[in-house]
């Protein structure tokens, strides 16, 4: 699958699929293949008719074959029975890629995906210099690292019964603030607790000034 012969442009990796079904089971017909090699009937018959442009299968009947020497990329034409149907028999995978212009492909694309990868790593280097320590903690003997908390966390002593939040510095609750189910920090101020209606009435006000504005 990596040979340029069988990038997005030239053959395609449905006849790598096909090539790879008719090695293991020979004489197939372009319906058994739909199964076999895990194409559409559609992509099966373009394949099969784009191979035999090659040389590399030939068919008899409704039956297809690879030919002699495939699997290097050598096609053979002699064995079609359809003669009347023009063919460049490939000599070889490297001829076929230069044939399709897809020569070079697979390098560039590996250095591609290499080049992403660093840059993946180096953002990833960078995010870490943003993050607090973690801290480390013994438990039965083990070492066990614990997250350094996000900014929206609040520890277990701020929080009161039913969700509320208690204000470290006076001890009192604070009426705003609420703890989410996942245990964020959320603001909750009383334009939050409006009804329906209030939020109706509202949103008419905003679009009459927008209006009027306008």
């Amino acid at each position: 699958m990596g040979h340029d012969a069988f990038a997005r442009h030239g053959l395609g990796s449905s006849a790598l699929m096909i090539i790879g079904a008719l090695h293991i089971r020979p004489a197939q017909t372009a319906g058994e293949l739909v199964g076999t090699a895990s194409v559409s009937r559609a992509t099966a018959y373009r394949t099969l008719r784009h191979l035999a442009d090659h040389g590399l299968v030939h068919h008899s009947g409704e039956t297809w074959t690879l030919a002699p020497h495939a699997l290097e990329g050598f096609g053979n034409d002699s064995l079609n029975t359809d003669t009347g149907h023009a063919t460049q028999l490939a000599r070889g995978w490297d001829e076929v890629a230069r044939r399709h212009g897809t020569v070079g492909l697979a390098a560039r694309r590996k250095a591609l995906h290499a080049l992403e990868r660093v840059a993946y790593r180096e953002a990833l280097d960078q995010r870490a210099e943003h993050r607090s320590p973690a801290e480390v903690i013994v438990r039965d003997g083990r070492q066990v690292l614990v997250p350094a908390p996000r900014p929206d966390e609040i520890p277990s002593a701020w929080h009161v019964p039913g969700g509320r939040v208690r204000d470290p510095a006076t001890g009192r609750t604070a009426p705003d603030w609420r703890v989410a189910t996942d245990g964020r920090l959320i603001l909750a101020t009383p334009a939050d607790q409006r009804s329906y209606d209030e939020l109706a009435a509202a949103h008419a006000e905003a679009l009459s000034e927008w209006e009027s504005t306008a």
